[in-house]
């Protein structure tokens, strides 16, 4: 290429070319999902995990990463989801990063993710029930420069105690295998090595959660020595009874999640900014100890508002929960005392008290629908104002008087998400959630359809709810997961039995059969005919034949079967069949016959 001939124009030019080759190289683009796994339905629930995926999600946001994906509690359709949309991000990024804080197990040298709603009642229903760690892979599979799964997931794991080995020769493992990447630029970390399990800690995060959060973000340090720096703190923590391990390798240079060039110019620390960043940590956890936490940092000012609001919203709710169970209670005794035929002054007290009671509920209702409509007009407005800004710059030109932009460093509002669910997103909550308590059988596909709207309908006939059927609400969804286990009573097919939450075949004795009403019923035995014997008696044709008689002397008298008479001179008696006169078989009688 041939440089312009002017000075000036030639000067430009190398300008320019200098200004390209100069750019800074780490304008990457990097992405990550955060999962975390506490509220399980079938083993007792997990204290740390919501939180450690909170901490590290906030970690990652104040890094600079393009996307951060943060999701808890997911069932395994949608967790299978959330990993379909990650992998379509992580096609044009050079960085891909997942984070798992939960149940894992390993069957048959295989590591599984265990999402909220999995039963695992054998090992072969890990296959179903559960996600495999390649298929986490194969989610950061697109990502250029460094493909990194970080699994906090060795606990202790109930499932494997009480499942169901379909065969003795599959083993079930204690904490996860030992893993082999086959993709290069891919590295496993594990919060106890292979083998063994890890300690949640007696803090609100585990110890491997909290060494990550000190050191993996750390601006300009490769991450081999960022996991490094977390194996040693975690090591001091726990007394050198867990280790963390990393598998997997990298090339020669150095990786940094945060380059250094991207490290914010030391400033001072903005109080705005710091009870931001706080408030969303205290907001995605949304609980009422992680609410008063805030403000016990934070008693005044607007996120001290804010936080006051959230926690009247909780408010509002445990008094609604505990309103419909004094209902329902108080309608328990007035049907009891009226099936017992109780005095009518009985009765007429318990019908006052159930009336008082669905007062109650209705009152408790109402302002629930008040708390939740103002904690979502404060949430939309923070949303409406926040500042967003610049990457990796402070945001110490926000007033104080003012809410700021995201702590986390990019223009993503995490509180403003908790406004309230997309509707589809919404949709496949309740669905899941009646699925699990047994009032829906089809699958939770995000559209309210009539088959929704009856399985809604069967909750409210079940549980003594009055839910509108025809949409789906964070009402709906809340009161349904205050429900432990089914509400729904468990219909079969013909042929089966309900066994708890499941059908079982019905399995008839020897001498019986399934009739139509499902019943076992015995078989009637065959009625027995009548055979007859060989006949013994003579020939019946030979006594028919005629008996020769022989001629008897006049005068003498001769009987036959009906009378007695005199034998006639010249003649005899012979013996004439009844067949001859079709009479019956083996009678006759004498007649004379004569010359």
């Amino acid at each position: 290429m041939k440089l312009p001939r002017s000075p000036k124009l030639r000067r430009l030019f190398l300008a320019a070319a200098l200004l390209l080759v100069c750019q800074p190289a780490f304008a990457e683009k990097r992405v990550a999902l955060v999962l975390g796994n506490s509220a399980y339905q079938n083993v007792p629930s997990l204290s740390n995990p919501v939180n450690d995926s909170a901490v590290i999600a906030a970690k990652l946001k104040e890094a600079g990463f393009d996307v951060v994906d943060s999701r808890h509690d997911l069932p395994a359709a949608e967790t299978r989801r959330a990993l379909r949309d990650f992998a379509d991000a992580a096609r044009d990024a050079d960085i891909a990063v997942v984070y798992y804080a939960g149940h894992g197990m390993e069957v048959d040298g295989t590591n599984y993710l265990v999402p909220v709603d999995a039963k695992l009642e054998r090992d072969t229903d890990v296959y179903d029930e559960a996600l495999s760690l390649d298929r986490v892979l194969v989610a950061v599979e697109p990502a250029k420069q460094l493909r990194l799964v970080i699994l906090d997931a060795c606990r202790d794991n109930p499932f494997a105690k009480t499942m169901k080995r379909s065969v003795a020769s599959r083993s079930i493992g204690r904490g996860l295998a030992k893993v082999e990447p086959t993709s290069p630029n891919t590295l496993i970390a594990y919060s106890a090595k292979a083998g063994s399990t890890a300690l949640d800690g007696d803090a609100k995060n585990s110890p491997f959660t909290l060494a990550l959060a000190n050191h993996l973000t750390t601006p300009g340090l490769d991450v081999r020595k960022a996991f490094g720096f977390v194996r040693d703190d975690v090591l001091k923590t726990t007394g050198n009874r867990q280790e963390p391990f990393v598998y997997g390798s990298l090339g020669g240079n150095d990786v940094p999640l945060v380059p250094a060039k991207l490290a914010p110019v030391a400033a001072a620390p903005n109080p705005q900014a710091e009870a931001r960043a706080d408030y969303e940590l205290a907001l995605q956890i949304g609980n009422k100890d992680a609410f008063n936490a805030f403000l016990a940092q934070h008693p005044d000012g607007f996120y001290a508002n804010l936080a006051k609001i959230q926690l009247a919203k909780i408010a509002a709710e445990e008094a609604r929960v505990a309103a419909t169970e004094k209902a329902r209670l108080a309608e328990q005794e007035r049907a009891r005392l009226a099936a017992e035929g109780a005095q009518k002054a009985q009765q007429a007290k318990a019908d006052a008290d159930a009336k008082a009671a669905e007062q109650a509920r209705l009152a408790a209702e109402k302002a629930k629908e008040v708390a939740q409509a103002q904690a979502t007009e404060a949430e939309r407005r923070r949303a409406a104002t926040d500042i967003p800004s610049t990457r990796g710059t402070p945001d110490n030109n926000v007033p104080d008087n003012q809410p700021a932009g995201n702590a986390a460093g990019g223009g993503t509002n995490l509180a403003s998400l908790n406004a309230g669910p997309p509707p589809a997103e919404l949709i496949r909550s309740v669905q899941s959630e009646l699925r699990r308590v047994g009032c829906l059988t089809g699958a939770a596909d995000g559209e309210w359809n009539a088959a929704s709207q009856r399985s809604l309908a069967l909750f409210n006939k079940n549980a003594g709810t009055k839910f509108d059927v025809k949409l789906a609400s964070l009402d709906a969804l809340d009161a349904i997961k205050l429900k432990p286990s089914r509400v729904c009573p468990l219909i079969c097919e013909h042929g089966f039995k309900a066994d708890g939450d499941q059908c079982s075949r019905i399995v008839c004795g020897a001498g019986s059969f399934l009739n139509d009403d499902n019943e076992c019923e015995k078989r009637r035995g065959k009625t027995p005919t009548a055979k007859r014997e060989p006949d013994q008696r003579p020939d019946r044709a030979a006594q028919a034949r005629p008996k020769p008689v022989r001629p008897q002397a006049s005068g003498q008298i001769v009987c036959d079967d009906h009378l007695c008479h005199p034998v006639e001179r010249g003649c005899h008696l012979e013996f004439r069949s009844s067949l001859e006169g079709g009479g019956r078989l083996g009678g006759g009688s004498n007649v004379q016959v004569c010359n």
